[in-house]
């Protein structure tokens, strides 16, 4: 059995909740919230930190720093976070729906997240192009779409 299917997020090692991450840097993309209704929508606009070729940051121990808003994800915070991408690892085991086909521990390779479309490779632009007044012209519905799930049939 795999430590996925036998641990709780809470009973992991640093190791292994690192390893979740699928490295699809759907959490990197700017999340923006309407302030009247609380509403968080995600932009294709990521973090000037991202290498967009491997979807990895390019200063990864150091991004809280250079980045004062990036979110250290922890057994703790993944629970409360609503914007976490359906698609992510944290949220489909908090969910109980275990790691999907692309994932690398499943699949053995860093590439499927990005050959199944889950990805933000090449469809995404750093905040260094993009205006912060121009971030809402950005908001895209794909960071919360799961292949794995079947469409509602009033689509």
């Amino acid at each position: 059995m795999n430590f996925w299917e036998e641990k709780t997020l809470d009973e992991m090692n640093d190791q292994e909740w690192e390893s979740l991450c699928d490295g699809c840097a759907r959490c990197c993309l700017i999340k923006l919230e309407d302030e009247d209704t609380g509403q968080i929508v995600t932009s294709n606009v990521h973090c000037k930190l991202m290498n967009t070729d491997d979807c990895s940051c390019t200063q990864y121990m150091e991004r809280q720093k250079l980045v004062p808003d990036c979110i250290k994800l922890t057994p703790q915070n993944v629970r409360e976070i609503k914007w976490m991408p359906v698609t992510c690892a944290y949220r489909r085991l908090l969910e109980g729906k275990g790691l999907a086909w692309w994932h690398p521990l499943i699949s053995g390779t860093r590439e499927t997240v990005h050959q199944a479309g889950i990805s933000v490779r090449g469809r995404a632009v750093s905040e260094e192009f993009v205006a912060e007044h121009e971030w809402e012209d950005h908001i895209v519905g794909w960071p919360e779409f799961d292949p794995t799930e079947e469409p509602d049939s009033g689509q």
